[in-house]
């Protein structure tokens, strides 16, 4: 075979190897959406003691929103999970150490918000590794909690997470606050249509990738959420406390909710 003619095979074999290969790439992305993710992949989802829910914030941090956020969970003796901008973060490292010294888990959602099938696996992997070092740094311990912007993954994200010791986790409810037309009623009612014992809350304490101001919002529905976790026995807290050892390579228990107030919805952002 010619050198010419060996050259042209090798690229009808790499162009028809392409589909392919990005199908494999893209593959998680089908167990990212919510009621296929939260049937099949309860790790995944966040699923911990079926007595407890985790509350968990995406976005942040922001100085003009979190810190309300901060007041209010205080003064409820809550802990949260935060997971943070890298970008962000290393503009307020203030607010970074304040949220870590009041006792909330400081989790990344990566350094920039970008959905991660965009990024090749290098791109995914330094800016999962750009996260994790920067609020690391900020911190004094590295964060052991990835969540994608979005929610999507890919097959790069699961193999950068787990050489950077990072758990990736979901979610089974969220508020769907980024929205203009939110309220503070709607962020309850959509939350509690799929909240129950062992569930992971996702909420949003930074409109920075939401709609502006839409952070009144989800504060203002936070107070009755937490009512609503109380009336129904249900414990509120970071994931650290949800029964979910943070470890990429370590089994997570499967818990089964015993607590459901509202009828199930659909839920995956």
């Amino acid at each position: 075979m010619t050198t010419a003619r060996l050259a042209r095979t090798s690229r009808a074999l790499a162009c028809a190897a392409l589909p392919a290969l990005a199908i494999a790439y893209a593959a998680p992305v089908v167990y990212t959406f919510g009621p296929l993710r939260n049937r099949l992949m309860p790790r995944l989802s966040g699923r911990g003691r079926a007595d407890h829910v985790a509350l968990t914030f995406d976005d942040g941090p922001d100085p003009l929103s979190t810190p309300f956020f901060l007041r209010l969970l205080e003064e409820r003796g809550i802990r949260a999970t935060f997971f943070l901008l890298g970008s962000a973060a290393s503009r307020t490292p203030g607010l970074v150490r304040e949220m870590a010294a009041a006792g909330h888990e400081i989790a990344i959602h990566g350094w920039a918000h970008r959905p991660l099938l965009l990024r090749g696996p290098r791109s995914t992997y330094d800016d999962l590794a750009r996260a994790r070092d920067s609020v690391g740094d900020i911190t004094g311990r590295p964060p052991l909690l990835f969540r994608p912007p979005y929610g999507v993954m890919t097959t790069g994200a699961h193999l950068s997470a787990r050489r950077l010791g990072l758990t990736p986790m979901l979610w089974t409810c969220w508020g769907e606050d980024w929205t203009s037309r939110a309220t503070p009623d709607s962020v309850h009612r959509t939350v509690t249509a799929d909240l129950d014992g062992g569930g992971t809350i996702l909420l949003h304490d930074s409109d920075c990738t939401s709609a502006p101001g839409s952070w009144h919002n989800t504060l203002g529905a936070l107070p009755r959420l937490l009512d609503t976790c109380e009336e129904y026995g249900l414990r509120v807290g970071p994931l650290s406390d949800h029964g979910i050892r943070a470890s990429p390579t370590t089994p997570w228990p499967v818990l089964r909710p015993v607590h459901r107030p509202a009828a199930s919805r659909r839920a995956g952002r």
